[in-house]
């Protein structure tokens, strides 16, 4: 005797606790704004009404990182800049993510001296890099998709 016989025409759907765990993951995903060069416009330009991030669940860009499970750190970061990404990051709940927006949160750009932190991924472990100089709003959105796609494939045993 199968689901259907049991419950009848209920419209009972049932689907495994991890796809639908991912799912409220990926479709509300609260970003924290760590604009910190001219990538951070684009970042903003994500948001607008021309991209619509609301599309993706991020109705809010959150100034603050205990409510906030995505960091987007768009632009150079400075050694100075560092501790304080590094705790900003700590201060936000698992699971979080982080993606490096731009060529100089991802390498260091143009500026190879002992002033900026030559991609960000020797402060905080970076999930998504988005390549370009600035990138356009269309590569952060591709960039967040591939993100999503990456959280769809997580296993609740990978955060407990």
């Amino acid at each position: 005797m199968g689901v259907e016989q049991k419950l009848g025409n209920m419209g009972v759907v049932t689907h495994r606790l991890e796809d639908l765990v991912n799912w409220g993951r990926t479709n509300a995903m609260w970003p924290m704004l760590f604009g910190l060069a001219c990538c951070a416009i684009e970042m903003m330009d994500m948001q607008a009404a021309t991209h619509d991030g609301s599309r993706f669940g991020m109705e809010l860009m959150r100034p603050s990182p205990r409510q906030a499970d995505l960091m987007i750190v768009a632009g150079r970061v400075s050694r100075k800049m560092a501790p304080v990404l590094r705790r900003l990051y700590d201060q936000m709940p698992d699971p979080k993510w982080v993606i490096a927006m731009g060529d100089c949160a991802s390498c260091g750009g143009i500026f190879n001296n002992y002033a900026i932190v030559q991609g960000v991924d020797e402060i905080v472990p970076v999930d998504v890099y988005v390549a370009g100089c600035p990138p356009r709003p269309e590569a952060l959105i591709d960039g967040i998709m591939t993100l999503h796609e990456k959280i769809r494939g997580e296993k609740l045993t990978d955060w407990a």
